[in-house]
């Protein structure tokens, strides 16, 4: 597979192509074998260089379901205080639910939890915990899958049925769908939330390139108070 019509920046590999990934309606060139990135680690990857602060400035950072390929990299970072954590990930320095975050108000410079909102009994809850650990100043990216031809998030607890839920809401384990209005959620939690379509700051080589998600907009959310 080694070529030079794709480009994981993540490590700087080049490929012929990429794996396809999804179980159902698999995305052509979507996986890097290298890194197990995806489209959307990709671009999270380019927004956190080109966007923040995350390479430059010391940061204590909690990283919540941490995502494989970016593990080895961030932890050899100097300038994080680096913490990963989840329910049941063997990769986590701390097991914990999302739903009751074991660290005091205003601990985190840094949050990230990507593809978990989807996941919880209670998305406004862990919302709150995020913005209740997080110091003021800081910042924190959540990505969830969206519907975006939908305006208001699914949600409906009576449904449970494993295919009832793949059905309605992409995949077995979800427990919603999100709308556009998700950032109006993460606002409703005390987050000022900026809905940045940075995909659209890329020039079209760089998305193909990089195999990148058309259309994905990254959720930049700041805690002022």
């Amino acid at each position: 597979m080694r070529g030079n019509n794709f480009e994981d920046p993540i490590n700087g590999i080049t490929y012929r192509k990429l794996l396809p990934y999804g179980r159902i309606n698999p995305r052509e060139n979507a996986l890097a074998p290298d890194s197990m990135s995806l489209e959307r680690h990709r671009l999270l990857w380019l927004y956190l260089n080109q966007k923040t602060n995350f390479f430059k400035d010391d940061l204590r950072f909690l990283h919540i379901a941490p995502e494989y390929c970016f593990l080895p990299i961030f932890k050899k970072q100097k300038n994080l205080n680096y913490t990963t954590a989840d329910l049941n990930s063997p990769w986590a320095d701390v097991k914990m639910d999302v739903h009751q975050i074991p660290y005091q108000d205003n601990s985190f410079d840094v949050i990230m939890c990507n593809h978990v909102l989807e996941h919880v009994e209670d998305a406004h809850k862990v919302m709150s915990e995020f913005y209740r650990v997080m110091k003021k100043g800081g910042w924190g990216i959540f990505q969830v899958p969206i519907d975006t031809s939908r305006e208001e998030t699914f949600d409906d607890p009576t449904i449970t049925d494993p295919k009832e839920r793949e059905k309605h809401y992409w995949q077995a384990d979800h427990l919603r769908l999100f709308g556009n209005d998700y950032g109006k959620k993460l606002a409703a939690v005390g987050f000022e939330v900026v809905e940045d379509n940075f995909i659209n700051e890329l020039s079209k080589e760089e998305v193909e390139r990089f195999a990148l998600p058309k259309g994905e907009i990254v959720y930049f959310c700041k805690k002022s108070n």
